[in-house]
């Protein structure tokens, strides 16, 4: 696993979801991470939301960035734990064509490291949908922290070796 600097690096359009109740984007400290980490890793911020925690506002919105050409990838924060609130999980299962089970399981693992069996709390997980990744991170600054520093990062340069997620685009509406 390592980057290949003989190959081109191809930005994607990212576009951020924050879903809460109660965070605003003025205090919306995890996305305010996600935001720098994109922007900093040379790929662009299509959009920037935050929905409350309500999987059917959460699936419209994510329709409206699925349907959008202009969106590669979309990561959500927020919503996956286990209180009555946390949906995220539930809202991608309306939408997707696929699951990517190996993000979650990954998740879980690299949280493991930080805070111990407590990452059993955790339905961080990722989907396909219409064309479009979904990663879906819990809410909390380590989690966005671990999943974009210890995944997303290299799953979203195309000069990660020996494959990632960017040279799949092409590919995803395929049949």
């Amino acid at each position: 696993m390592a980057i290949d600097e003989s190959r081109t690096f191809l930005p994607l359009q990212i576009a951020l979801l924050t879903v809460s109740d109660t965070r605003t984007l003025a205090d919306d400290t995890s996305g305010d991470i996600l935001a720098e980490r994109i922007a900093a890793a040379g790929h662009g911020l299509a959009a920037r939301d935050i929905v409350r925690d309500d999987a059917d506002l959460l699936a419209d919105r994510l329709r409206g960035w699925i349907a959008d050409g202009g969106v590669d990838v979309v990561i959500t924060t927020g919503g996956t734990g286990l209180t009555g609130r946390d949906v995220t999980p539930e809202a991608l299962d309306r939408i997707k064509d696929k699951d990517i089970p190996g993000f979650g399981e990954l998740f879980r693992w690299i949280s493991y490291e930080t805070i111990g069996t407590s990452t059993v709390q955790s339905r961080a997980c990722a989907v396909l949908a219409g064309g479009t990744y979904i990663f879906a991170l819990p809410g909390s600054n380590g989690a966005v922290k671990d999943g974009w520093d210890r995944i997303l990062a290299e799953q979203l340069d195309a000069r990660n070796r020996p494959c990632n997620f960017v040279e799949l685009i092409p590919r995803l509406r395929e049949r």
